[in-house]
């Protein structure tokens, strides 16, 4: 791996957390940290047709495959860039017909496969952090999480094992089911509305807070990573790895089934958003309408604080970064 790295931060190792990613200059609220291109990426079946395949980008006007008449292209330039991927899936999809049903997981996964057969160097996506160096916590997995990812090896080989040559053994399977799901990401559009899956590796090599100094939004399928927070040389990027309207007990419990990490973030130490949360959690009678609007007032202060921080790159940044 090359130290091309990225500029104005750097990969470091904590005692506590492991590796990480820190600032080694200043970012300003709403500056781009860095941007990092889908390592691999599939767009959610639920909305073929109305986004690109290849960009991701809505259109009313997109044209089919004419061999499956599943997936959706800008145009023969969108259409040429992903045939390299789509090329198995549309085999797939014709010889299964209806009956074609992979997870998006599994879909994602099996991209992945055929992008490391054909991919011998460092991509763009791994300034800092190799894909084959993602954590997979299989020894932190129970049997249901095991049997989980049993299935998903399941069915990789019964919709791709004729359309992929050589498919990885499955104790290799195993571990990459295993580091996708702990290390992928969820495209979202701009109302944060689930638009695919992908893989960002740079990105994945953020630690978690629950009062993150970063937000990642994407655009297209880049993931563009944003200070929300003043960030000096040497402060920790953080990034939230989860919804953060749930109250800190709900939030730690997932974050363990997910990640298999406990959080000692601020946040969690103080518990400062929780009081209002857990008491309308608790009550059988509607919340008072003064504790209602707290609540809004929140989450629409976590909205604003998002989109804020999107505008802020037509002010900060020169044309040349949008």
């Amino acid at each position: 791996m090359t130290n091309e790295g990225i500029e104005g931060t750097e990969r470091f190792v904590s005692t506590d957390k492991g590796r990480g990613l820190r600032a080694v200059r200043h970012f300003s609220v709403g500056e781009l940290v860095f941007a990092c291109p889908a390592y691999s990426y599939v767009l959610t079946v639920n909305e073929r047709g109305a986004y690109c395949e290849q960009c991701f980008t809505r259109r009313e006007d997109l044209f089919k495959c004419g061999k499956c008449k599943q997936a959706y292209y800008c145009n023969v330039d969108c259409q040429r860039g992903d045939w390299s991927m789509h090329k198995m899936e549309c085999l797939a999809m014709c010889a299964y017909g209806e009956n074609w049903c992979p997870s998006e997981t599994v879909r994602l996964v099996a991209r992945i496969i055929l992008k490391q057969k054909v991919t011998t160097e460092q991509t763009p996506s791994e300034r800092l952090l190799l894909l084959k160096d993602f954590e997979s916590h299989l020894d932190k997995m129970d049997s249901i999480k095991d049997e989980m990812n049993q299935a998903d090896i399941a069915a990789l080989h019964h919709f791709y094992s004729r359309y992929i040559s050589d498919i990885p053994d499955d104790q290799s399977l195993t571990e990459l089911f295993a580091q996708v799901n702990c290390n992928g990401f969820t495209i979202e559009d701009e109302e944060l509305s689930h638009l695919g899956s992908a893989i960002f590796p740079d990105v994945a090599l953020m630690n978690h807070s629950c009062n993150p100094n970063v937000i990642v939004t994407y655009k297209g399928t880049v993931a563009e990573v944003r200070a929300v927070q003043e960030l000096n040389p040497g402060d920790e990027i953080l990034n939230s790895y989860i919804d953060l309207l749930y109250p800190t007990e709900d939030r730690k419990e997932r974050l363990l089934d997910s990640y298999f990490f406990t959080c000692l973030c601020s946040e969690c130490f103080t518990k400062s958003k929780d009081k209002e949360k857990i008491k309308i959690r608790k009550a059988n009678i509607p919340p008072e309408p003064e504790k209602i609007q707290s609540m809004i007032c929140y989450a629409k202060n976590l909205i604003e604080e998002f989109r804020r921080a999107k505008h802020y790159k037509n002010i900060l940044l020169p044309p040349a970064f949008n």
